[in-house]
Order: structure tokens, then sequence, then C-alpha cells
């Protein structure tokens, strides 16, 4: 069983290491001290169990553990923490189990064994469940790896047919999620323009017509102009009125 350590902590890290060493069919295949670098480890090294602390900078443990349930062939996820109040959300997280510091070692082995006992299929069901917060970033396919992209970055989202396009200042992606429900999560963030399109309030810096004489919104970061319909047209005046 191949395993990576995730805590901000580096004496931590060294504990649950320490207490792992030895034990037979366990490989440690590395350690990361935020949830993006546990991300990216989870793409290098495909650990099969992610020993993932909760309140860590950047991105903390439950964001990255939703990002990993989405993934096609998930680690199981045990979160160690000192905190026991998250662990109902650590549950919806599609974690296996919930240890609390200071951890101990036939309760860390128990907790192995069951994720073992978790097999694919079963992470793969219960990857279908989402997380109860917004996330600060979102997990984009990029040439057969994964990227996080800050929704800070993002300035405006725009579905065609079972994709959407995430557009930030630096290039586009293409995800497979569904437009209301990026509107449902980050709707304080992001303004409806049109059916098919959000764009970041942020960025939003004036309407112009086009030669077609449609009427459409100029973002800051990037050259494209995207309709706004009629409909959306009134609260999207308010917005940039300051209302």
């Amino acid at each position: 069983m191949k395993v990576l350590v995730v805590d901000d902590e580096a004496l931590a890290r060294e504990r649950l290491i320490s207490m792992l060493a030895g034990v037979p069919d366990i490989e440690i295949t590395g350690e990361a001290a935020t949830g993006r670098e546990a991300i990216e480890q989870v793409a290098a090294n495909r650990p099969d169990v992610v020993l993932l602390d909760i309140r860590m900078p950047e991105m903390d443990g439950l964001e990255a553990a939703r990002h990993l349930a989405g993934l096609s062939e998930p680690p199981a996820v045990i979160f160690t923490t000192a905190y026991g109040d998250h662990a109902l959300e650590a549950f919806e997280a599609c974690a296996v189990d919930y240890l609390l510091k200071p951890i101990r070692d036939e309760r860390l082995m128990a907790a192995l064994a069951n994720a073992c006992r978790l097999n694919r299929a079963q992470a793969a069901r219960l990857a279908g469940q989402d997380g109860p917060s917004q996330r600060s970033h979102l997990c984009v396919p990029v040439r057969g790896s994964l990227q996080l992209v800050p929704v800070t970055d993002i300035r405006y989202f725009q579905a065609d047919n079972k994709y959407v396009t995430v557009r930030t200042g630096e290039g586009e992606f293409l995800i497979e999620e569904a437009l209301k429900a990026l509107e449902e999560e980050f709707g304080e963030d992001f303004i409806r323009i049109h059916r098919n399109a959000l764009v970041a309030r942020r960025y939003l810096s004036a309407l112009e017509r086009d030669a077609e004489g449609r009427l459409c919104a100029v973002l800051r970061g990037v050259d494209a102009r995207l309709e706004v319909s009629r409909r959306q047209q009134p609260e999207v005046r308010r917005l940039l009125k300051g209302g």
C-alpha cells in the first residue's frame, strides 16, 4: 500500500512516517505540507492512501479531499487532525476514517486496514458526493495531469454542450461541471450575463456594442467579449453602477 503523508507541521509528518516505518507492505510515496501539494503529489505518484491534516494554509484538507474524490481513481483519505469539529464535513468529503491527534498506533493501523477494504468501485461511487463549502480552486485536467486554478483568477465560465470553458488571464481550460452548479457555488463572486455564461464581478469593467449591435461584457485581463442577454442586462448595469 502506497501512502502519502500530508500535514503543515514537519514534526507531525515525521511522527506519522516513523509510525509507519517497518510496517509490512507500507510504502511512503512522499509528504506534503498543503492541500495543493497533496493534489500535485497524488497526480504524480498515485498513492493508495492519503493521511491528510485538515487545518493547513493555502488549501485546507477538506477542499483537497473533495478534489481528490473527483479523480477517476481516487485514493482513500484518512484525516489526521487535532480538531474534532470537522468530522461530518470529513465524511461528506469521502473520508475513510477520521483520526484525532495524538494518534495511537493501533488506531492508525485499523484505519489503514479499513482503507484496504475500500475498493476502487466504492471510492468511485463516493466521488459523486459534493462538499458543503465553496472551493478556492478548481482542479482541471491538463495533458493527462491535474492543475489547480485559483477561483480568483477566473474571468468567466462559458458553457458549450457538456463542457464548460474556464477562462483565466493565462488561458482556457475545459471542465465537466454544470454551469448552474457553478452559479450556485460561486454566485457571490460571479454574475450570470447569459444562459451560457457567468462572469467574475471583480473583472467586469464595462459594456459595449459589437459590430452586430449586441451588448457585450468587457472583462479586465482578457480580449474576449461575451454577449449579455436582454434579460440579464438590467442586473449587469446595476452592478456596473455600484447598485
